[in-house]
This record gives C-alpha cells, structure tokens and sequence, in this order.
C-alpha cells in the first residue's frame, strides 16, 4: 500500500533490457509542492526511471502509485490525462509550427457542430498568449514558428504548457542543457512560480549546481541502484559539494570512480 501524503511513489522499480539489469529495485517518491532531484552519471539510470514511470518502458518489476492509486500507464499520453507529464532537453515542441499550435497539439479547440467543425484558431492565439505571459512570460506572436526561437524560450513554453492544462506531476530530463546562464535562471524563475501553484517536479540531471537552488530533495542514483537520498530540511547546511561527495563516495564503493 502506498504512504499517505504522497503525490507519487514508486516501489522496488526493476527494469531490464535483455541481459542488463538498468534499474534495479528503485524507489522514489514525491510530494506535493515538491521539487526531487533525480541525480547521477550518464548510464546511471534517471531517464529511464522517468521513462517507465511515464509509461515509454513497461516495468519488469515493482509498484507505482499517483495519488494513492495504483497506476501502470502504457504510454505517456495515458500519464499526461492522469496528470503526468513529460518535458524532455528538446522540450518536446514541433520546429515548423508555431507557438499556438504546439500549445494545443492534440488539445485543439474546435467550433460548429458535425460535420462542419473546424479549429477555433483565434480563441486558440489568444488563450496561448494569456497563458504564457501569466506566467511572466512576453511573446511577440502566437503565430511566431517554435524553430527560431531560444532554447530558453522554448523550455519555458513547453513548462507553462504543462502548467495551464492542470498538469500535477511535471519531469524534466536534462532541461538546461543547451540553455545560457540567462535562460537557465530564467527557466529556474519558472519553476520555482509554479512550485507555488500545486505543481511538483522530478528535475533530472548529472548537475548538482544546476539544480541545488530549486530542489527539495536529492536521489542519487548509480548503475540503476539508488544509493542515497538527501532532503534539504533534514540538512539545512546542505551543500552542492556534500552531495558531490555522495556522489564520488557511491562510485568508488561501485568501482567505477575514476580521477581522470
């Protein structure tokens, strides 16, 4: 049975492919208002966690829970109708279409009655520019095509997306990759508002700088086995180098640290 208080909580996830064991045993959980960090080295095994709790992987073994529900999507659609969504470093947005249309992709407003429906697309501009500057957001068109613009630009679109469709649970693999420091602190400035507002975040990355400010609580994981899970109110000196120091201390016990 899931423990109450828990927006999600995974138990004793295992995943395989073939003879690699990539997640073995994991639990995770996360709170409401709640930030995670999902911390590790390339291989270690955060996206496809993320993945299996979305639904893209089946899970070989172990439990989900999404407000105290038992779940088992099968595919990310299935998660974002619960309440899940998914936001990748690519941020998820079609480059040769425009902002409106990738806010409401497969959420598309119509009017008239069958057979003569067709898009609503001024009502759908119009809604897209209200929701994304209620969030500090300013855009210059809703017509403006999602392949011109920033990174940044792009990353706070597809969070404040998520937002105003009543997303509750929001994973973010690897979101600042490709951003500046201004688009990074920016992105942040986002995610910190909507932290306010009900939402909560799994922030996945190999990064701890990069995270440290907006995170609640940091999973740390190494070749599929989480090794550590450090909460910020239960250690209010936390440091970035602290949990850098887990991090190293898990390889070297793993075998796998290495100075160069």
């Amino acid at each position: 049975m899931p423990e109450k208080g828990w927006l999600l909580e995974a138990k004793g996830i295992t995943k395989r492919f073939g003879s690699v064991e990539a997640l073995k045993k994991v639990d995770l959980h996360v709170g409401y208002n709640e930030c995670v960090a999902l911390l590790g080295d390339n291989g270690a095994g955060k996206s496809t966690l993320i993945k299996c709790l979305v639904g893209v992987h089946p899970v070989d073994e172990g439990t989900i829970y999404f407000e105290g529900k038992p779940v088992r999507f099968k595919s990310p659609a299935e998660a974002r109708a619960a309440g899940i969504d998914i936001v990748y470093q690519d941020s998820n947005l079609v480059d040769s279409m425009s902002v409106w249309r990738n806010f409401f992709l497969a959420k598309e407003k119509m009017r008239g009655f069958w057979p003569f429906r067709f898009l609503n697309v001024n009502e759908m501009r119009k809604e897209t520019l209200s929701a994304i500057e209620s969030v500090g957001i300013k855009m210059r068109s809703a017509d403006e095509e999602i392949g011109v613009m920033s990174g940044g630009e792009r990353q706070s679109i597809a969070i404040s997306r998520a937002y105003h469709f009543g997303i509750k649970l929001l994973l973010l693999d690897e979101p600042m990759t490709a951003l500046s420091v201004v688009e990074r602190d920016r992105v942040t400035q986002l995610l910190h508002k909507f932290k306010q507002t009900n939402i909560s975040f799994i922030y996945i990355t190999h990064n701890v700088y990069e995270v440290f400010n907006v995170a609640d609580r940091f999973e740390i994981l190494d070749r599929g086995i989480k090794v550590a899970s450090i909460s910020k109110k239960d250690n209010p000196n936390l440091t970035p180098e602290d949990i850098i120091n887990v991090l190293r201390e898990a390889k070297m016990r793993s075998g796998s640290y290495s100075e160069g």
